[in-house]
């Protein structure tokens, strides 16, 4: 069994929430390199999507190893130190706790895994996409995975026999502290009771995918812890990680990124705080857009049935995303055109855990009750 795991933070950025310097990157690839040599990982890559280092490790000691989740926090931690050391803003932002328990969910990282057979006749060839996301919640790949794994208009492939009798998904309510609150829906059948719960992108999300006609197989794996819900206050954005293997019993790469021409609405951007447009841009991009416009990346990986990972192919890198990246300002400057008001901003309850918040409350505080005059005529008639 081969594990791939992905392992995102933001420990710190140069010059605001642009990007991780080169100091900490050379730092986070020299832990995997010693971790790879030491026989714990059997292979890595180390990319970043705006301020957030992405560790991707393959190894065969499953999901939630603590070893592996260690490996990734130490990784953190030295790159941490350097940004302190060169006085980078937000400096450990992500590292919520002191220590992980064995387990960096619950202590800042986003996480997401994905165990599978690598001997499985069904999958003569393996490849794979690591989807990651900046300056958004970790709702933010709810549509473009409903739309491949439901409709024929984004994926054509659904068509197919291999696919036909369709995927279950397992979503998550990612406002219930402790133990995961989760459900199980089939699709196609239950699309539509997916959209119900998908369509709050703050609430619930997409934790993994598996295959009907082969339950043993999942395709999709997705962080979902939200940063307020594990720190009490806001930490910034959740900023998901997605693993999705492609081809064959799964979705093509082109079918698997097509939703993303969209440009859809996501929660967060500047402050986490607004609704602004996802745009799709090549991987390792800094955040230098007005109002820190939020960013997708894609990297696809093919993997050796031992555990070698191929070079990545930079699928946002394209030009012919520039479109879409056209497409994405044009709807955030309408966005922005409305400031504060309304859907511009996301709702009172989502700022719960921001100061703006406080500034409420303390608004609050000056609100006085005026008690109801009584009405000129019946005065007159008494």
């Amino acid at each position: 069994m081969l594990t791939i795991s992905a392992i995102k933070a933001d420990v710190g950025s140069v010059g605001g929430h642009t990007r991780p310097s080169s100091r900490m990157m050379e730092a986070a690839r020299n832990h995997l390199s010693q971790a790879a040599k030491r026989g714990l990982i059997i292979d890595y890559d180390v990319t970043h999507t705006g301020d957030d280092i992405c560790l991707l490790m393959i190894h065969n000691r499953g999901n939630d190893h603590p070893e592996i989740h260690e490996l990734a926090w130490d990784t953190f931690k030295a790159a941490t130190k350097i940004a302190q050391e060169e006085g980078l803003y937000g400096a450990g932002q992500d590292l919520l706790k002191d220590a992980p328990s064995g387990n960096v969910r619950g202590a800042g990282p986003g996480a997401a895994e994905l165990t599978f057979d690598e001997t499985a006749k069904e999958r003569p060839a393996e490849s794979f996409m690591i989807f990651t996301a900046d300056k958004c919640g970790p709702g933010a790949f709810n549509f473009p995975l409903w739309a491949v794994f439901t409709s024929p208009l984004f994926c054509a492939g659904l068509m197919l026999p291999q696919m036909r009798p369709g995927f279950r998904v397992t979503v998550i309510d990612m406002e219930h502290a402790g133990a995961d609150r989760i459900i199980e829906l089939d699709v196609p059948e239950r699309h539509l009771d997916l959209a119900v719960l998908l369509r709050d992108e703050n609430r619930f999300g997409i934790k993994a995918i598996h295959s009907r006609r082969y339950p043993s197989q999942q395709v999709v794996a997705v962080s979902t812890d939200r940063l307020h819900t594990i720190a009490g206050e806001y930490k910034g954005k959740d900023d998901p990680v997605a693993i999705v293997r492609s081809q064959n019993i799964f979705p093509a790469p082109e079918e698997l990124v097509s939703p993303y021409l969209t440009a859809h609405f996501v929660a967060g951007d500047a402050r986490g705080s607004h609704n602004m447009p996802l745009m799709p841009a090549a991987i390792n991009t800094a955040i230098t857009g007005p109002y820190c416009l939020p960013i997708v990346s894609c990297v696809a990986y093919s993997l050796t049935k031992e555990g070698k990972l191929s070079e990545g192919v930079d699928v946002f890198g394209n030009p012919v995303w520039d479109a879409t990246r056209l497409k994405a300002q044009q709807k955030a400057d309408e966005m922005r055109r409305q400031g504060f008001v309304g859907p511009a901003m996301l709702p009172m309850q989502e700022l719960e855990y921001s100061a703006f918040r406080k500034t409420l409350a303390e608004l609050e505080e000056q609100f006085r009750i005026v008690e109801k005059a009584e009405p000129a005529y019946a005065k007159a008639g008494s």
